[in-house]
């Protein structure tokens, strides 16, 4: 973890702004969870932190978004996911059955992206792609296309 302090003190400072505990302890949280709620980061903290209130959770992460240290996706209908930024190179499989967030290669999502800029003319940003689905786990116990999302229905042309 040395390395993601030091370069949380370096971009604060750039900017005139300290280090506080509560930044360095949602950093923290965000680190040994990887992809977080606010929510999740909150209760991750309140053990060590137990006066650090929600707000301040999600403050804290909106600034260190805006500095760059942390990226966030949506990974469904709730409240953001959050990691990492050093850690954004990559999309989200989410899984529909029991909510497994898998990372993949984001240059996976790059000949699609080239292919919609092609014929569409819209630029995506594959940094907050998630796809929805089935993980091979709850696919090999049994899960359905339906529970995957599959509608066999074929892309509009």
């Amino acid at each position: 973890m040395p390395e993601v302090s030091e370069e949380l003190d370096a971009v604060l400072r750039a900017r005139g702004l300290r280090a506080t505990p509560q930044r360095r302890f949602v950093l923290d949280a965000l680190e040994r969870l990887g992809h977080a709620t606010p929510d999740q980061v909150w209760e991750q903290v309140q053990p060590i932190a137990p006066s650090l209130s929600p707000s301040t959770v999600y403050r804290t992460l909106e600034l260190l978004e805006e500095l760059g240290v942390v990226a966030h996706t949506h990974l469904g209908h709730g409240a953001p996911s959050y990691h990492l930024a050093t850690h954004a190179d990559h999309i989200h499989l989410v899984c529909r059955r029991c909510g497994d967030v898998q990372t993949a290669d984001v240059r996976r999502a790059q000949q699609l992206a080239d292919e919609v800029i092609a014929r569409y003319g819209f630029v995506t940003d594959v940094g907050h792609l998630s796809l929805d689905g089935m993980c091979a786990s709850c696919a090999s116990a049994g899960g359905s296309a339906a529970e995957a999302g599959a509608t066999g229905s074929k892309p509009a042309s």
